[in-house]
């Protein structure tokens, strides 16, 4: 009994304490995450407006890639001139004028958050918080006697709220 009972106390302490850590870092996932189900719109997004040159004669392909720009497509060509949605490409001097919308730097580094890799430096943080999470899942488990109402209530939530998030994966 006294494992148990020590079990559910290192449960309880960690999560507790580790919760408190975490406050910070869950609040800026979750500002990002709300922020990137709005990727798809102009929210938030400011116009801003680029003169660079690039490599002479590029393919439409190299181009998009270059200037970083999804969806990229050349809607007509006088010329040496591409003109596109966002702006032009001079294919013989490089010289590419075009526009993009962007969230303020700071919003746009919380974003890449979660589109972080493994080469990128924020992925040891999200390795970490991934494990955290996870953490929390399996010690809120101990929060309460299995033999409580309130415990065999959370069960059943967290069944409802496990076939909810499979069936949504699968809409």
């Amino acid at each position: 009994m006294d494992k148990i009972k020590d079990t559910r106390s290192f449960m309880r302490i960690t999560h507790r304490y580790l919760g408190y850590f975490l406050a910070g870092i869950m609040a800026v996932y979750s500002l990002s995450g709300i922020l990137l189900v709005y990727r798809d719109t102009d929210f938030l997004k400011k116009e801003k407006k680029y003169d660079k040159t690039v490599a002479l004669h590029l393919s439409e392909k190299e181009l998009g890639k270059e200037l970083k720009i999804k969806n990229f497509e050349v809607e007509k060509t006088e010329g040496n001139i591409l003109f596109f949605k966002q702006g032009t490409y001079d294919a013989a001097s490089g010289k590419a004028v075009y526009s993009k919308k962007e969230l303020p730097f700071v919003l746009d580094k919380m974003v890449k958050l979660h589109k972080s890799q493994s080469k990128d430096t924020l992925s040891p943080l999200n390795t970490f918080f991934g494990i955290c999470l996870f953490f929390f899942v399996i010690s809120s488990f101990w929060m309460f006697n299995p033999k409580t109402k309130a415990f065999k209530r959370g069960i059943k939530f967290t069944i409802a709220g496990l076939i909810i998030a499979v069936i949504l994966l699968f809409v």
